[in-house]
């Protein structure tokens, strides 16, 4: 963990260009920011077909740490949205979700 899936609606999906791009922002968010180990990021991107709301939903899966505040978050949140927008011209919803480690039963 972390996880960070985008769910984009078909025909709308950005280049894969681009898609390398937003995935190298969320690698260091997520490294230094949310001060994640390299190998436990996992970054996915997910055809949709897009019923109502934002063209982009982003959701991200952690693990609870002391050291991830609500200030944090909002950090994270920010800078997300920020390349998210930069990276796809689009306006995302962005939920994060926290586990604590006694919740988390995870294998590789």
């Amino acid at each position: 963990m972390p996880n960070v899936t985008f769910y984009i609606p078909t025909g709308q999906m950005p280049s894969d260009e681009r898609l390398a791009e937003l995935s190298s922002d969320c690698i260091v968010l997520c490294t230094s920011v949310l001060e994640a180990a390299l190998e436990n990021v996992h970054v996915v991107y997910v055809d949709v077909r897009h019923g109502h709301g934002h063209p982009v939903f982003a959701e991200i899966q952690y693990r609870l740490e002391t050291f991830r505040t609500p200030s944090v978050m909002n950090q994270f949140m920010e800078a997300l949205d920020d390349a998210i927008a930069h990276r796809t011209g689009f306006t995302a919803r962005i939920r994060c979700f926290g586990y604590a480690a006694s919740n988390l039963h995870a294998r590789n």
